[in-house]
């Protein structure tokens, strides 16, 4: 993508992101950058497409390992998400208000402490982008194989690939479009549930009402509920997914803080709710916190207790829907746009960040997100282990890179522009980089040495940048204002 050189009225780089008079998005060109993406999406777009991205439905394909991992806990353990993303959207609403354009925290990051820290959490979160549209594909594969054997589960990854790169190959307005409808679609399934649930424990079955889910003196401790958290964070992922939209956002920049806090609150409320009756039905807790979930299939357990084999079949059928189609829909767009937006700062090959001059999406970004996908996808359904391996190590890229999100609020506002706001600029990002600092302690082990190794990686490519005189640089970042 080209660049232009930033108007010198434009305000100075240090924005407080304060919107167009007009309630419109605030221009990009002040820093650099040329309008090339449609802004065509509204608020309830964002809202719509933050949803899906976390599928409303998501525990039904982990509640069996949160299960587990709590110690029955489940609803007290996606509050506890819930709390801890919540403090990490008031961080991203923040910072989408400076710097309203795309790229997410690697934008944000890089302009609000140093470009090379930008390409650093760019880099960390670019590890769980790459691996959610795999497992979410080999996911769906699975449960789609289980339904019709006669296909085998390669031949439905290949499938869902190739769908979901021609709806985001036709334009942000077609993957709009397509999210409402799936969003309802799952929605309905989803009250079907809730009110099916209920009926059957008013009846007798499962173990009736109780607040075990919630709390369990037998089991409890807080070590135990935040290790799950890094489990269910998995359910939250995708909020943050909005803000790479901020260039395509037709709304004032706020509209990219409200939607991620909307679409937070009512996800996380739908997660309680579902896991609250799902945990009820359980029929053997016990076995299962022993156990473990090795098939993935507590939860259509659960739905077969509350109502027999055809809700069991529909909540299985509307995960790999979910799953397979809608989530890594959005997924895949997300991507794209964060290696268009590192390409277009020459921190990734230029050719990522050719937009098509018709449907005005990063297509060369889209194609590659593609084609990784699709080997990831293929190659973990070869293993065994695939989808477990995979659902431990998504999570550790996007939990470190929301650190550095916290630390890019304090260090923005705090120390440079000497805000006084020490609610929203100190005391909440604090909360939230402490919540997410313990969840990343308690994560895999396996997700920690991936985490670990693919920091290194990075850490050598930016070395290699810098010796060879090609130390990473933002468009529009005055030198003085830039800290070494």
């Amino acid at each position: 993508m080209s660049e232009v050189p930033a108007p010198e009225s434009a305000a100075r780089p240090g924005s407080t992101g304060r919107p167009d008079p007009t309630g419109g998005p605030e221009s990009i060109e002040k820093y650099g950058y040329k309008q090339e993406l449609r802004r065509s999406l509204s608020f309830r777009d964002l809202l719509v497409y933050g949803l899906v991205f976390m599928v409303p439905i998501a525990p039904f394909g982990i509640f069996g390992g949160v299960f587990q991992g709590s110690g029955g806990m489940v609803a007290l353990t996606y509050i506890i998400g819930m709390v801890a993303m919540m403090f990490t959207a008031l961080s991203y609403a923040q910072m989408s208000q400076a710097f309203p354009m795309a790229g997410s925290v690697y934008s944000y990051a890089g302009r609000g402490i140093a470009a090379p820290v930008g390409f650093l959490a760019g880099w960390m979160i670019l590890l769980d982008y790459i691996l959610v549209p795999g497992l979410l594909y080999l996911i769906a594969a699975v449960a789609m194989n289980s339904l019709v054997g006669s296909i085998p589960v390669w031949m439905w990854v290949v499938g869902f690939v190739v769908l979901n790169t021609a709806v985001n190959y036709l334009g942000v307005e077609m993957t709009a479009k397509v999210n409402k409808i799936m969003l309802i679609g799952e929605l309905i399934v989803l009250l079907l549930f809730v009110v099916v649930g209920v009926v059957a424990l008013m009846d007798g079955k499962g173990r009736g009402f109780d607040f075990t889910p919630l709390y369990n003196g037998d089991t409890f401790s807080w070590s135990l509920a935040f290790g799950a958290v890094s489990i269910a964070a998995l359910s939250f992922l995708g909020f943050d997914g909005i803000s790479m939209l901020s260039e395509e956002n037709k709304d004032s920049a706020k509209a990219i803080g409200r939607s991620m806090v909307a679409a937070l609150l009512l996800a996380g409320t739908l997660f309680i709710v579902q896991t609250w009756v799902a945990s009820l039905l359980v029929e053997d807790p016990k076995a299962l916190i022993a156990n473990g979930d090795p098939d993935g299939t507590a939860f259509y357990d659960a739905a077969r207790v509350a109502a027999g084999g055809w809700l069991a079949k529909l909540t299985a059928v509307a995960t790999a829907v979910a799953w397979g189609f809608a989530n890594s829909l959005v997924a895949q767009a997300a991507t794209s746009r964060l290696l268009y937006a590192m390409a277009r700062d020459r921190q990734l090959p230029s050719i990522l960040a050719k937009v098509h001059p018709k449907h005005r999406v990063p297509v060369n970004a889209t194609l590659l997100t593609a084609a990784v996908s699709l080997a990831l996808g293929l190659y973990t359904s070869t293993r065994d282990d695939g989808i477990t391996k995979l659902s431990s190590l998504v999570n550790i890229g996007a939990l470190t890179t929301f650190l550095v999100l916290h630390v890019s609020v304090v260090v923005h506002y705090l120390v440079r522009h000497k805000s006084r706001d020490y609610w929203r600029h100190l005391i909440a990002p604090s909360i939230g980089f402490a919540i997410l600092a313990y969840v990343v302690y308690k994560a895999d082990d396996d997700a920690q040495r991936l985490g670990t190794i693919w920091f290194a990686i990075g850490l050598a490519l930016l070395s290699g940048l810098v010796l060879a005189g090609r130390r990473p640089k933002i468009s529009a970042i005055d030198p003085i204002e830039e800290p070494v």
